[in-house]
């Protein structure tokens, strides 16, 4: 009886969702240097699972039916690598500690990750800050903002999930282009 009681109260799964990584694309490569993408950095408020919401200007909430599969700085770097290795055929391009002697590091700073409300419009936002250092200078080579954006029709998980891997995969392949003819 006590665990019909418990089973009553237990509540459903919450659906989680995937980003993919963008794949019907070219980049051309300049050079043939080894590039390493460490997980991003983020704020504490994109540094998890859940989705992100902002119902209006600096408050942030969270879908109650959604969230990412992993950590969101986690996942972008697995889909950044993925990425590189669809889109630019160099496949140079790997985590810290996988083994290689890279010349680059291609370092993302998470600015922006979710749903804006504004005006009564829903839209997904994807910003990244994208820097790649020259391992051997320790200097910034190349510098530059990637921002996208993707109406989103209604703000439920499937929705969102979706809007944002539109808007995630349009500055993946933006920064693909740009740092391949970098390295």
């Amino acid at each position: 009886m006590a665990a019909l009681a418990l089973a009553a109260c237990a509540s459903a799964p919450v659906p989680t969702f995937d980003l993919s990584a963008p794949g019907n694309f070219t980049a051309r490569g300049a050079g043939s240097g080894q590039m390493v993408v460490p997980i991003p950095t983020a704020l504490a408020a994109l540094d998890t699972e859940k989705i992100l919401v902002e119902p209006a200007p600096g408050q942030i909430t969270y879908l109650a039916d959604a969230q990412w599969g992993d950590r969101l700085p986690a996942l972008l770097q697995a889909r950044m690598i993925q990425a590189f290795e669809n889109g630019s055929k160099l496949r140079r391009v790997a985590r810290p500690g996988d083994g290689i002697t890279a010349e680059y590091q291609l370092n993302i700073d998470i600015r922006t990750f979710g749903v804006r409300v504004e005006n009564g419009t829903s839209t997904a936002v994807v910003e990244l800050s994208a820097k790649i250092i020259g391992n051997a200078a320790g200097r910034i080579l190349a510098a530059q903002v990637f921002s996208a954006r993707v109406p989103v029709a209604t703000v439920n998980g499937a929705t969102v999930a979706a809007a944002l891997d539109a808007a995630s995969n349009q500055v993946l392949v933006e920064i693909v282009r740009w740092a391949s003819v970098r390295f």
